[in-house]
């Protein structure tokens, strides 16, 4: 039995139940990376959300088959198909195999999600495993009369398609600026794009033979290929990041209406950019952060992951040291509060219905995971059973992702401990220089004395702070 859910979908510009075309069953198709660089703290805040729709998806009672894409090849440094692939681009300055900077660069993505606690997809097709799917869907497009050649390769031509640019608010191709159409050649419209591109007399890694020519495909081409591919040629949600709407998301619907005669996803949702103080954060700019610049800084993904929490998919996160910081103390402080009330629990305990009622009528409302994260902390400090508590929390953590059901005392030394006593014991004669010097020498020793209503907290220190930061 599933439970009623509310998303935005991006196609109609407002809040939508939640309708899968077969009952108890959700398709989701995500946009994956482009394997050329190192993922930063954007990109992986988009598949952090993603990662809470699935999690919501499945709280809500819906089996989920999820599909991300791996694009190895075809993504032009310029999104009006214009420049190098940024494949070809980046093994030239590095000086290394396509194919290995690929794989490599996808690995470490994968890692990154894993230490974010993101579930695994049902599948990770990579584009250049799927080129025959790919000429293939071409092949329709062209048969259908939505194509035409020129002597780059083959383009999709937007003119004879009346929905072109539905996702679009109050889409005008008119108000393209002119520096767009300078570089047009032989396109017959700015907004026509490469179903295939011709490699010509370049000298390309990765190119295949085509009925246009021997290249490669164009970037918009596999998300509808390897979707369809997997979910069928229609599934119920698309996701991606904001900046994919007016350009490869509105390309792949015009790809499946050209293909198949309807689009390819019902529901389009999109996660807003993470911003830094002088705009969203941006590859380009080579200044980006990614997930092992906060572990450099001593930080844990999850810290990371539980910022992402404090801000719906459809809000920029505005992203600083001091805002991890904060997110950091809040995990930290939540995870105290289990273990006290792990200690105080016995037997096993029961969810807490009002309040996974509430937790439900935040999540289940366009992913409202900030209200979500509000009912847990009424959780921690409500008067109820500490078995009740514990499993309510358990409960919520499905959605959240924390891991706080594997939180255990901590194993502090026997001889931190007589420390943090002797150091209660000068508090309580009034001797706070003396205690001072003990909380500092608990600290050299790697450990953080914190007071408490009811005497002191240990806990280990967080390693930044270790550092110095």
């Amino acid at each position: 039995m599933t439970k009623d859910i509310t998303l935005y979908n991006t196609l109609g510009r407002e809040k939508q139940p939640f309708t899968p075309m077969e009952d108890g069953h959700a398709t989701v198709y995500a946009c994956g990376p482009t394997v050329y660089d190192y993922a930063h703290l954007g990109n992986l805040r988009n598949y952090v959300f993603n990662d809470l729709l699935h999690r919501v998806l499945r709280f809500a009672g819906y089996d989920v088959s999820i599909v991300i894409n791996i694009t190895d090849v075809g993504h032009l440094t310029d999104d009006a198909d214009q420049g190098e692939d940024k494949m070809e681009k980046k093994s030239k300055e590095e000086d290394k195999d396509i194919w290995e900077l690929a794989r490599h660069y996808e690995d470490v993505f994968k890692d990154d999600l894993s230490k974010l606690n993101i579930l695994e997809p049902d599948r990770w097709p990579r584009a250049t495993e799927h080129i025959d799917e790919q000429i293939s869907l071409v092949e329709d497009i062209e048969s259908n009369g939505y194509a035409y050649e020129t002597s780059d390769g083959l383009y999709f031509d937007t003119e004879k398609l009346e929905e072109y640019g539905e996702l679009i608010p109050n889409f005008d191709p008119d108000d393209l600026d002119e520096g767009h159409r300078v570089d047009m050649k032989e396109k017959r419209s700015a907004t026509d794009f490469a179903l295939w591109k011709k490699s010509g007399d370049r000298d390309r890694k990765m190119e295949w033979d085509s009925p246009w020519g021997k290249g490669f495909p164009g970037w918009h081409v596999e998300c509808t290929a390897m979707g369809c591919e997997y979910l069928g040629d229609t599934f119920d949600i698309h996701t991606g990041g904001v900046d994919h709407i007016p350009v490869h998301h509105t390309n792949e619907l015009a790809q499946a209406r050209g293909a198949f005669g309807h689009r390819h996803a019902d529901w389009w949702m999109h996660g807003e950019f993470l911003e830094l103080k002088d705009g969203k954060m941006s590859k380009s700019k080579g200044d980006f952060l990614r997930l092992q610049s906060i572990d450099d800084e001593g930080y844990d993904p999850l810290d990371f992951r539980y910022l992402c929490l404090l801000t719906q998919y459809r809000k920029p996160l505005q992203f600083s040291w001091e805002a991890l910081e904060s997110a950091r103390n809040t995990r930290l402080n939540i995870e105290d509060r289990l273990r006290e009330i792990q200690e105080q629990a016995s037997g096993n305990g029961s969810v807490i219905a009002d309040a996974l009622r509430d937790f439900e009528d935040a999540v289940f409302d366009d992913l409202n995971i900030p209200g979500g994260v509000a009912v847990l902390h009424d959780v921690l400090d409500a008067e109820a059973e500490p078995a009740d508590k514990l499993t309510t929390v358990y409960r919520f953590d499905e959605v959240l992702g924390l891991d706080f059901d594997s939180v255990e005392p901590y194993d502090i030394p026997d001889e931190v401990r007589d420390l943090a006593e002797l150091r209660q014991d000068l508090r309580d004669e009034e001797e706070y220089e003396r205690a001072d010097q003990l909380r500092d020498e608990i600290r050299s020793a790697g450990y953080v004395v914190e007071d408490a209503e009811d005497g002191f907290r240990i806990r280990p220190l967080p390693r930044h702070q270790s550092r110095g930061r």
